[in-house]
């Protein structure tokens, strides 16, 4: 016999989501455990497959697999029958893409999705889907999400007892990876999510690793200053400051803005910093390739059910703002790649764009809310800080969520690859831009870069001693051969581009690697050496 389960979760000033009835099967480890527990890979694609019998408006596919073989799932959710990305290129669909669990340790997002799920495709928010498709990826880690040990997350309190680990199952951390793709699932992601579905949105669900503020959830959009302006202005001044007010007012829960702060500046907290701005991270790298992005963080110190409680709301709430916005949110996308297609055309060789990018302070936050801490001076006469279990407000503290240029270049017409560095033209190639090779020779006019100083960071981080290019651009005509590859920079992935291919940019290919052979074969330590790509304005 079929059991059922009722559900009442988490009274606050309103009830946050609506007491129903669901069928055994879509009843969650952490609910069966009075969230003690996480979910398994094998119960979430027991989940998946029980929910996709239930409902006729849910598609389970695979994005790819990870090293260990499992499937990566998505869960496509659509009132049209929509199954595919030709299908939704086709009907033109707004699509939003929603992913948990890239930490196997941060296990929120991962049963928020599927919690969702039940509430869309069975319970009171089915509308969601009148004009959106909504792809659910609940757990993008597969891997290591079951390599659970007890201790792994101790900002989390034990709660739940055991979780798995951060990085895949070759040892990456998949939000480092956005630029070099050495991940199988980032690979995946790219390959079969992000390039061919086009996500208008796209939303990546995360626990904070410590910091004792006291909101229950923290935000921030896609930082990338070499960027078009209008879809981050959107997403940072418009829609995250909505959510925000709607989720106080519904659901009694205080949100801002992602950062940390560092006792050793003192107390009381003067400076709270947000993440850098490098399109490695994958909510970075919407910003370059004119979309919105959204990062969410629960508070790692509330208990489990909180951040899910948390997480679950400012999801929903993501999905009921682009239901009443999907058409705003496309046009300022749409406009946001026009305006970047026709700055190349028009200013080709004369605009700049930064490479490289310090954080600044540009704002001050007022009723900023954290945990109090109290302290005493030690004999060598530093100071000894303690949190105590008081909340408190403290006004004008500085907000360190910008981004100023340190480095900038110029805006070439494009680039040209010679036909031996096949590589740089399939990483290209791999994050969705088009490249193509010359049917003939060919004569450019542009620019060499000449590296005068390279350098070499002294520790590995993601497997890569991380490389800088220092130099200067000089002008000059070149001729190049059939088969060389060319990249023209008026396609809708302009600014990836550019970050990708400036020799100092400071996320880069050169960053990760991928000219070193070359670089240091040429001799970059004894003498001058010409960077490869050749940056050209007119032919």
């Amino acid at each position: 016999m079929k059991k059922y389960y009722t559900l009442l979760l988490f009274l606050l000033p309103h009830v946050l989501f609506a007491q129903h009835t669901w069928p055994e099967e879509l009843i969650i480890t952490p609910e069966k455990t009075n969230f003690e527990k996480t979910s398994t890979y094998k119960e979430v694609i027991d989940f998946l497959q029980s929910i996709q019998k239930l409902s006729k408006e849910v598609k389970v596919i695979s994005m790819g697999k990870s090293l260990e073989g499992k499937e990566i799932p998505v869960a496509i959710l659509s009132k049209s029958g929509i199954a595919s990305a030709e299908e939704a290129r086709k009907a033109n669909a707004f699509v939003i893409y929603i992913q948990g669990n890239i930490h196997a340790g941060e296990v929120e997002g991962k049963e928020t999705v599927m919690m969702l799920m039940r509430d869309i495709l069975l319970g009171k928010q089915n509308y969601l889907l009148d004009n959106q498709v909504i792809l659910f990826a609940p757990i993008y880690n597969t891997d290591s999400n079951d390599k659970m040990e007890k201790g792994r997350r101790p900002s989390q309190e034990d709660s739940p007892l055991e979780v798995g680990i951060r990085e895949n199952s070759q040892g990456l951390d998949l939000n480092r990876d956005g630029i070099k793709q050495e991940a199988l699932e980032t690979q995946a992601l790219f390959t079969d999510i992000i390039t061919p579905w086009d996500p208008q949105v796209f939303v990546d669900l995360h626990t904070t690793n410590g910091t004792w503020h006291a909101y229950s959830l923290t935000w921030a959009p896609s930082y990338h200053y070499a960027g078009e302006y209008a879809t981050y202005n959107y997403t940072n001044n418009v829609m995250l400051p909505a959510l925000t007010e709607s989720i106080h007012k519904k659901y009694g829960l205080r949100l801002g803005p992602y950062g940390d702060y560092s006792l050793s500046e003192g107390w009381p907290v003067k400076n709270f910093y947000t993440y850098n701005h490098h399109p490695r991270y994958l909510i970075n790298q919407f910003s370059l390739r004119n979309r919105m992005a959204i990062l969410s963080e629960a508070f790692a110190h509330e208990r489990f059910y909180q951040r899910i409680n948390s997480t679950r709301a400012f999801v929903a709430e993501i999905l009921e703002y682009t239901h009443q916005h999907a058409a705003e949110i496309r046009q300022v996308n749409k406009k946001a790649e026009d305006d970047a297609v026709r700055k190349v055309k028009e200013q080709a060789g004369k605009a700049k764009k930064g490479v490289r990018f310090k954080m600044i302070s540009n704002e001050k936050l007022q009723h900023f809310l954290t945990y109090d801490y109290t302290g005493y001076k030690k004999e060598d006469g530093t100071t000894a800080w303690f949190r105590t279990g008081n909340i408190v407000e403290y006004n004008d503290v500085n907000y360190f969520g910008q981004f100023e240029a340190t480095v900038e270049t110029t805006i070439p017409s494009g680039y040209i690859i010679p036909a031996a560095f096949a590589n740089i033209a399939a990483q290209l190639k791999k994050s969705g831009v088009t490249v193509t090779q010359l049917s003939k020779s060919a004569t450019y006019s542009g620019e060499v870069f000449t590296i005068e100083k390279f350098s070499k960071a002294e520790r590995k981080f993601e497997g890569h001693f991380m490389a800088t290019a220092e130099g200067k651009y000089t002008s000059a005509t070149r001729k190049f051969k059939k088969g060389d590859y060319l990249i023209t920079m008026d396609q809708p992935l302009t600014n990836l581009i550019l970050y990708m291919l400036e020799p100092q940019s400071d996320d880069g290919l050169i960053t990760w690697n991928f000219f070193d052979d070359y670089i240091e074969k040429q001799g970059v330590n004894n003498k001058l050496v010409e960077y490869p790509v050749f940056k050209y304005y007119k032919k």
